[in-house]
């Protein structure tokens, strides 16, 4: 075992003066070539507020970064699309992911999947060695380094995130154009000076903005950076994530489409619809506890030493096998979410993939591969939202299928992030509907957030902390004075 060994080196980010107490973050191999060091704060200290008009104390420099963030949120995000397209398109070339790989040979599948998990493992390493900082996570940094995050470890595992999801692994896109608005937002603080509240808050608006640009997505976007990463709603946060997202959002319909991403009919409520979420809601709540446990799981298991070489690729190259019979498991799962929308997946296959994309994604997870998990999350929604429509309609028929699957979609999203808010509004502007289902699905997403938060309190996005670590954040997130 190699002696723990502390290197004077700290990231630019950490450079603080005066600092009053050092908190240290030890990786679970301790292997350790620089420590975080930040600021804790005393009882008596207290951040500056963020402020709520222009004529407050230091309003322009945090108002001017927020555009900033938005804007260049919204540049890093069309490009990040624009790789991931170029790099899918060569890989599998087609009108879809889907499509292509449904026609592609079974060697195709083989070594398109065992290059992206050679990939993987080589950039891991040179990542590795790239910077002196610990790779953390936007959650871990808010949560505990008051934003600060390593930048050029962070975009370098996003472009290493859209490689290897545009060749197929079973994550989502949407984890690295928000790394690079929250890297983007955190340089930005360093810039203007900002108190460790407004660093926070900045981030969370960074990845916002990043996440409402690559899906064309403003309000979900803003609603995504509060409710779910800062863990926060109250005024004086929501008008700058709004501003953030906004802007990111408008730079990005210049070159991409501004569209929804999710095409389905105008699915009317019913009173059976309306009794099948009040019935689904809590088991999509069960599942969504599952699938956070497995993620934690695949997170305090990925691979240390020569292992980050050779897991992806052994991974990986299940997945490439795998997908020569169910090509489904590929990608983030945006194709199959579409067609359970639409009611174009068989009965068996859409009980065969309930089990085979989620596995899937814990798969890539845990070997290492970089990538989001909103899609995947999503998908499974949709999955599982089909699947028991399927039982219901045999009891009270006349429910169109594809509704089961959106209604699904949301709440699984809800009770997996604990974010009911955001969910309901993203669900809203990825299909472009407004409220022809809103009743089902608030009754689905409410009563699947309300299991999954009772069982147990952490998210996919910080499912890493223990139960007990997680209650103490819970405790101490407090909103800003309104």
């Amino acid at each position: 075992m190699r002696p723990l060994q502390l290197s004077d080196r700290r990231p630019p980010a950490c450079h603080r003066q005066a600092p009053v107490a050092i908190r240290i973050a030890v990786s679970s191999s301790l292997d350790i070539s620089w420590c975080y060091l930040e600021d804790v704060n005393l009882p008596h200290e207290k951040d500056a507020d963020i402020p709520p008009t222009l004529s407050s104390a230091g309003a322009i420099g945090f108002w001017a970064a927020v555009i900033l963030t938005g804007t260049g949120a919204g540049i890093g995000a069309v490009v990040l699309t624009m790789l991931l397209e170029k790099v899918q398109h060569l890989m599998w070339p087609g009108a879809t992911l889907l499509e292509a790989a449904a026609d592609a040979g079974a060697w195709r599948h083989v070594w398109v999947l065992l290059g992206a998990g050679v990939l993987t493992g080589a950039g891991q390493l040179i990542l590795r060695r790239l910077t002196s900082g610990n790779g953390i996570d936007i959650t871990e940094a808010i949560s505990e380094f008051g934003g600060r995050l390593p930048p050029l470890r962070t975009v370098g595992s996003a472009v290493l995130s859209i490689l290897v999801v545009g060749m197929g692994a079973s994550l989502g896109r949407e984890g690295a154009p928000k790394q690079v608005g929250a890297v983007l937002a955190n340089t930005l603080s360093d810039r203007a000076h900002l108190s460790d509240e407004q660093r926070r808050l900045l981030v969370a608006c960074g990845a916002g903005a990043g996440m409402a640009a690559a899906y064309g997505v403003p309000l979900g976007g803003a609603l995504f950076a509060l409710e779910v990463l800062r863990g926060v709603l109250a005024l004086r946060l929501i008008l700058p994530a709004l501003l953030a997202s906004a802007i990111a959002a408008g730079i990005s319909w210049l070159a991409l489409p501004n569209a929804p991403t999710y095409l389905i009919p105008a699915y009317p409520s019913s009173p059976s619809v309306i009794c099948w979420a009040l019935v689904a809601g809590p088991i999509a709540g069960l599942v969504s506890i599952g699938y956070v446990h497995l993620v934690a799981w695949a997170d305090r298991n990925k691979p240390e030493g020569w292992r980050r070489l050779v897991a992806p690729m052994v991974a990986l190259g299940i997945l490439g096998a795998v997908s020569i019979r169910f090509p489904q498991v590929l990608g983030n799962g945006k194709d199959i979410a579409q067609l359970a929308f639409s009611n174009q997946v068989a009965p068996l296959l859409l009980l065969t993939l309930l089990v085979l994309r989620p596995l899937s994604t814990i798969l890539c997870l845990g070997s290492g591969v970089p990538g989001g998990l909103f899609t995947p999350s999503l998908s499974l929604g949709a999955l599982l939202g089909g699947a028991l429509g399927l039982a219901w309609s045999m009891v009270w028929p006349g429910v169109p299928p594809g509704l089961f699957a959106v209604i699904g979609a949301g709440s699984v999203l809800a009770a997996t992030t604990h974010g009911p808010i955001s969910a309901v509004v993203l669900i809203m502007e990825l299909t472009g509907r407004d409220r022809s289902f809103v009743l089902p699905l608030l009754l689905a997403v409410v009563t699947a957030t309300v299991v999954a938060r009772t069982l147990d309190p952490r998210s996919i996005y910080d499912a890493r902390f223990s139960v007990r670590e997680i209650k103490k954040l819970l405790r101490e997130r407090k909103p800003a004075a309104t």
